[in-house]
């Protein structure tokens, strides 16, 4: 709590109390802010309040970054997977006693006792065993952290969930982006114009117009291009064949012009500049 405190410090405020104290203190500043009503339900448990002004994900990253690493006790419920990793466990083969409990393959090697393989010795959500906690204990290893965990971030009235605080920019856009497709598509299929498939309306259009006057002898200047090159591509390919070999001989008098240029700079001054 303290680590949390101090780094929070010119970011935010946390706040700790008895939750009659706080019902208390938020239901008579209801007739100043209704807005904080909504708090009330969340008011349960073990459970306190970051106020912040800052950026709310810098203040996330801080309260998730700040956890303290804790060893595994007896009766309590594991809040994530505890995986022992096989290798050597620097103990002696006296205490084989604790893994053949725990029916973990061992084997001896150089005087000391080896895992063979990863252990999955405890699953989240289960109740932590005393020969599962003396292992961990003999084995130096601290499968769980404490912290702070963040349940619901309120803002003026709204009560959002952690996920939200997780949220970037492109992810905003890129649901932004999803939702104007569907409404486009939406409204292409039951034939409602929209700002979003008006534009696709549009060039369909275009395209059925384009078809009929490609079928018939309906003509319009768009249209007639394509009928042209329709009609005549080589035309069109010839037209561009010259212009292309017309800019090389342009570019070889340029080359030519820059090489006389310099000849007679050499010519004129001489090479020790003198007349």
């Amino acid at each position: 709590m303290q680590k949390i405190r101090k780094s929070l410090r010119g970011k935010g405020v946390v706040l700790m109390g008895k939750n009659t104290m706080i019902r208390k203190a938020i239901r008579s500043h209801i007739q100043n802010n209704p807005a904080v009503e909504s708090l009330l339900p969340f008011v349960r448990g073990n459970v306190g309040f970051v106020f912040s002004k800052d950026d709310l994900s810098g203040v996330k990253k801080v309260i998730s970054e700040n956890k303290v690493a804790a060893p595994a006790k007896a009766g309590a419920i594991a809040p994530c997977n505890v995986v022992v990793p096989a290798g050597n466990t620097g103990l002696e083969p006296t205490q084989t006693s604790f893994f053949q409990a725990l029916n973990i393959a061992t084997k001896i090697n150089k005087g000391q006792i080896e895992i063979t393989n990863d252990v999955n010795l405890i699953k989240t959500g289960e109740r932590v065993g005393a020969s599962e906690a003396g292992l961990l204990a003999k084995l130096n290893i601290k499968p769980f952290a404490y912290g702070l965990q963040i349940l619901s971030v309120w803002d003026n009235g709204s009560v959002y969930g952690p996920e939200v605080l997780d949220l970037t920019d492109e992810a905003i856009l890129g649901k932004f982006n999803a939702g104007v497709k569907n409404i486009a598509a939406l409204g292409l299929q039951i034939g409602y114009p929209t700002i979003a498939s008006l534009p696709h309306s549009v060039i369909r259009g275009y395209k059925n117009v384009l078809a009929i006057a490609l079928g018939t002898e309906y003509s319009f200047p768009q249209a007639q291009k394509i009928k042209d090159f329709i009609a005549n591509p080589g035309a069109f390919a010839g037209a561009a064949a010259p212009a292309a070999k017309t800019e090389a001989p342009k570019k070889e008098e340029k080359k030519e012009e820059k090489k006389e240029e310099s000849e007679d700079d050499v010519g004129g001054f001489g090479l020790f500049g003198d007349d």
